[in-house]
């Protein structure tokens, strides 16, 4: 059986050493707070203006500006910054945080699609730190997706002696 994060690397197409180069420069340091709050900005402002009503929908019961500050706090947190994330709303918990919402293949790539342009659009961001980053978020993605399917495959029944309850 495939762990979550080898389904991740299959289906997002990034080697997982490849999603965890971010962790070879602290890109917090390189790059600075407002360049966090500036990419998750960007990015929500996309979302929130998606084209797309089932995307929209997805974020249709979040705050628009908590939304861009638990991703700036954990995009600073995971990339060398200080805890921000963790101080204020406890351990990230991706697959637990992200398990209310449908996390499938398509929302992922719809999700990478306002990330990579909201990348492209940050321009403080460095090409290297840019392909580092989209790494992360692609194979990320695809961990919540492996995860939400988990979730599904534990909402079956769980046995054939339940099938008739």
């Amino acid at each position: 059986m495939q762990s979550l994060q080898q389904k991740a690397a299959e289906w997002s197409g990034v080697a997982t050493e490849d999603a965890f180069a971010i962790d070879e420069t602290n890109l917090f340091q390189k790059l600075g707070l407002q360049t966090f709050i500036n990419l998750s900005t960007n990015f929500y402002t996309r979302v929130y203006d998606d084209e797309e009503e089932w995307f929209r929908s997805i974020f249709a019961n979040s705050n628009k500006q908590d939304a861009i500050q638990n991703q700036y706090e954990f995009f600073v947190q995971r990339m060398g910054g200080p805890p921000l994330f963790s101080q204020r709303r406890g351990h990230p918990a991706l697959i637990g945080r992200h398990r209310p919402f449908p996390v499938t293949h398509r929302a992922a790539e719809r999700w990478l699609h306002h990330m990579q342009q909201a990348l492209d659009a940050t321009t403080d961001i460095d090409d290297d730190s840019k392909i580092k980053m989209m790494n992360f978020f692609r194979h990320t993605a695809y961990f919540l997706v492996a995860g939400d399917e988990l979730k599904n495959q534990n909402q079956q029944v769980p046995c054939k002696h339940a099938a008739g309850r």
